[in-house]
């Protein structure tokens, strides 16, 4: 499949846009791990704060002031696995892990932004901004914008030119306050549909031709996501599922694991195990939508079930 990492619950965005073989489009980290051998140092976290100044190390080293954030140096299955608040050096020095590294508490939005570059200069990006939630490393949903932010385009045009020269293809970048935090070579699946008809094929064309050929006319939709507690085996009713993408204003739903695979074996955040995403329109719809969704699973427990996401 040209279509490179796509998981079982988003072939729905894929299965449609045909795609040269020869092509390869990758949705997920580990496949850009071997299809851009040069560029793998972009998921050294180390890296990423040390092209901005930002302080960090690994474990084992002294920060020089708490709070600090702590998480994996690399992480490529995602969802924020490991992550954590250390609040002081008592706290670190009983919490040391091999592989994990700190860098500052970064404050301000979370902000997702996926870029289309064509030879190292972006041609084109969007911006979806995550509102937290209570439980630890989630969000209860995000906000995919149709309006531009200049002043983060502005750091994130020159971070680029400095770090992703010559490079074609989709990419996606977050940050907090407006300092990167992670660098994906590959799009943020979770919300492409909400992009619009013929992003997609404009991305094939990207990665075929090295053109972005794109006309879209921009609408602000919402991605709302379904949790419930770690420890449990869920199962869900997929026919009453189906029912739900029907209603006004939703335009897809992921039951987002697979129910062939052990709970323990998805990669989750901290704070929840990720049961659902409704994209949409309407957050005021995709907010309903999460609550009877909620009612259809079993073994997860609907009580349970949280209106929260960790970043994917």
């Amino acid at each position: 499949m040209p279509f490179l990492g796509v998981a079982p619950w988003r072939r729905q965005y894929f299965e449609g846009q045909p795609c040269p073989d020869d092509v390869p489009v990758p949705v997920d980290d580990p496949p850009t791990w071997d299809l851009y051998p040069d560029r793998r140092w972009l998921h050294n976290k180390l890296a990423i704060c040390g092209t901005q100044g930002l302080p960090h190390g690994p474990h084992g080293t002294t920060p020089s002031q708490f709070p600090v954030f702590s998480k994996p140096i690399y992480n490529l299955r995602g969802m924020g696995a490991g992550g954590r608040v250390i609040a002081s050096h008592e706290e670190y020095l009983s919490s040391l892990t091999p592989g994990h590294f700190w860098m500052p508490m970064l404050e301000g939005p979370h902000i997702s932004t996926d870029l289309a570059l064509v030879d190292g200069a972006v041609a084109w990006c969007r911006h979806t901004t995550g509102v937290p939630a209570a439980a630890q490393g989630t969000f209860d949903f995000w906000i995919v914008h149709a309006q531009a932010m200049p002043e983060l385009e502005r750091y994130l045009d020159a971070w680029i030119a400095q770090n992703l020269q010559g490079f074609t293809g989709v990419i996606n970048i977050e940050t907090i306050g407006g300092r990167i935090i992670e660098c994906h070579l590959r799009m943020a699946d979770q919300w492409l549909d909400l992009n619009g008809s013929g992003w997609l094929a404009a991305v094939v064309e990207l990665y075929a031709s090295g053109a972005w050929r794109l006309r879209e006319q921009r609408r602000t939709g919402y991605s709302v996501v379904l949790f419930g507690a770690h420890g449990l085996e869920p199962r869900v009713d997929r026919t009453a599922v189906a029912a739900l993408v029907g209603q006004a204003g939703v335009s897809s739903i992921q039951i987002t694991f697979d129910e062939g695979r052990p709970a323990p074996a998805h990669a989750m955040p901290p704070g929840g195990f990720r049961l659902a995403i409704i994209n949409c329109w309407d957050l005021g719809v995709g907010q309903q939508v999460r609550s009877a969704l909620a009612g259809l699973f079993s073994h997860a427990g609907a009580k349970r079930a949280s209106p929260a996401e960790s970043f994917d």
